[in-house]
């Protein structure tokens, strides 16, 4: 069975029977060029067989070029209007019916995703993508790869590696799930309304081996966070208030074989991990 793609033209019908309009609040800018979206399923190496869980599908387009592909999706889509219409778009462009699933919900509020999608491919709206991202890898532990479609800002940030000025608080909390890294550019004339921002494809694959249990990542994400709001600062003083002051963050940060003068931009998430791991004598703020 083929999977027919939407055009510019069937996009904006789609979008004036279901009174859709793009709007800024929610990040919509809809994808109407078919070569983009696949290659985007190109880039996140979709075959067939597998399931793929895409987040914001929107009118379909996306949608439509990874069931082109021959996988399975389930989408999730907050917008009440566009889930409901999603299945009879999918249909009406040739795809089976149990090859889409779709859940209606807030992508940041969802816990279970039917099939256990191995591969997770969206367009992402600009002002939630790393929120969202970050709650997808935490939850579901069974996404093994995907590429996404962000702000250029944004991916650059996620693949960044450290010592540089872009690297901060979202590449070493990605980073703790897998390595990133930039797979693509996209013109800003394929979306519908036009962005005035540029976007990039960035890629993740998940570690085989987790680097550590749900407390020791939620330690190291509190040391991160501190580090990074005061980045100018030595991590003895960064870290300062979460040990009780510098001299205890310092024993703690040479304990874990880590320079007390280093900044946060400096360190792998591996050294953030290692500082999470050690115990320091007397903690009066506690770490949790």
């Amino acid at each position: 069975m083929t999977v027919s793609l939407l055009g510019a033209t069937e996009i904006r019908r789609l979008a004036a029977e279901l009174d859709v309009t793009p709007t800024k609040k929610l990040g919509q800018n809809f994808v109407v060029d078919a070569n983009t979206v696949r290659k985007i399923v190109h880039a996140a190496k979709v075959q067939a067989g597998e399931r793929v869980v895409e987040i914001g599908p929107g009118l379909g387009s996306l949608t439509l070029a990874i069931l082109e592909a021959g996988a399975s999706v389930t989408a999730v889509e907050i917008d009440h209007r566009l889930a409901e219409r999603l299945p009879q778009t999918a249909r009406e462009r040739g795809a089976a019916d149990d090859s889409l699933t779709v859940v209606d919900a807030d992508a940041m509020r969802v816990t279970e995703l039917p099939g256990e999608p191995t591969v997770l491919v969206a367009n992402l709206p600009y002002n939630v993508s790393v929120p969202v991202l970050l709650h997808f890898l935490e939850t579901f532990a069974y996404l093994e790869r995907g590429v996404v479609m962000v702000q250029a800002e944004v991916a650059e940030r996620l693949a960044a590696k450290p010592g540089s000025k872009i690297y901060g608080a979202p590449s070493v909390k990605a980073a703790w799930y897998g390595p990133w890294r930039l797979c693509g550019t996209v013109s800003r004339q394929v979306f519908w309304p036009v962005p005035n921002v540029d976007s990039l494809l960035v890629g993740f694959e998940r570690d085989e081996t987790p680097r550590g249990d749900g407390g020791e990542r939620r330690r190291t994400f509190q040391i991160v966070d501190a580090a990074f709001n005061q980045r100018r600062k030595m991590l003895r003083q960064a870290l300062s208030g979460l040990y009780g002051g510098s001299a205890a963050a310092s024993a703690v940060l040479e304990a874990a074989g880590v320079a007390p003068t280093a900044r946060g931009e400096d360190l792998t998430v591996d050294d953030y991990h290692r500082i999470a791991l050690v115990q320091p004598e007397q903690t009066p703020v506690p770490i949790a």
